[in-house]
């Protein structure tokens, strides 16, 4: 369409809406959106440490004190906030690996039994290296996310299948 005003100029209108002509353009995730995706993750963390610190008291033999595992849970929690709070200053992954690095340690540090505490530290290790290469996915986070934690559940039904749950000889 050709439109005239009253000073002499034309105007041609062009249907944008109906072109098939555009761009989508795509955001990269910044330290925020990957922290939230992290903390997403809490929960399984915390439930599969405090899980495998059981089975490997059960294993090894040793006793842990519940406010040990108070502490522990504490522990996790302030993953997070270190997480969030270093993220602001040096960027999403060097905060990612100092906060897992500091909460392994303490971990370590809280349990007065070492080979034990080795044990759950090195675990931890694994899932938070685990959790941070899922939040890297963003395609296939959710397939590779299923298939570990299937795989996880599997070997957890595993060693649960070792256990003497009442004590029978």
């Amino acid at each position: 369409d050709i439109t005239d005003d009253n000073l002499g100029f034309q105007y041609t209108n062009y249907a944008i809406t109906e072109s098939t002509f555009g761009v989508d353009l795509l955001f990269p995730v910044d330290q925020y959106q990957k922290s939230t995706r992290s903390a997403k993750y809490a929960f399984l963390i915390i439930i599969l440490t405090f899980v495998v610190s059981f089975f490997v008291e059960i294993f090894q033999k040793k006793n842990i004190h519940p406010v040990q595992y108070l502490l522990v849970g504490l522990a996790l929690c302030l993953f997070y906030t270190l997480l969030v709070s270093t993220s602001e200053h040096i960027g999403f992954t060097p905060a990612y690996i100092i906060s897992a690095l500091m909460t392994t340690l303490l971990m370590i540090g809280i349990l007065k039994i070492k080979k034990t505490a080795l044990t759950i530290g090195g675990l931890l290790a694994c899932l938070y290296a685990y959790i941070f290469f899922l939040i890297q996915l963003e395609t296939y986070a959710l397939l590779v996310g299923s298939i570990g934690l299937f795989v996880i559940l599997a070997i957890i039904m595993y060693f649960s299948q070792k256990i003497n749950w009442y004590n029978n000889q």
